[in-house]
């Protein structure tokens, strides 16, 4: 079966990261990338879960903009940070 040849950058701590984890659970990064490809292939879909973080969306981060100036322009009042926990 013919092969291709896949180029991506990655920052350099990441690449010595992901060798050695690599390296540890006995795959070498060829191995571990394939694997993904073929995961994917086989599921049809990424095999972790991918989301954004509607924080940063800009319909919130107007909200948050407007509700800074209404704070620096003395319009109510700050509160502390409520933690949540289930």
């Amino acid at each position: 079966m013919a092969q291709s040849t896949i180029s991506v950058r990655v920052n350099d701590e990441d690449k010595k990261l992901f060798e050695n984890f690599c390296k540890e659970t006995g795959l070498n990064v060829t191995v571990a990338i394939n694997m993904f490809v073929k995961s994917v292939i086989r599921e049809q879909k990424l095999p972790f879960e991918v989301k954004a973080d509607h924080f940063y969306s800009d319909e919130n981060m107007k909200v948050l903009r407007r509700s800074v100036k209404q704070l620096r322009e003395g319009k109510g009042k700050e509160h502390d940070i409520i933690e949540v926990t289930k």
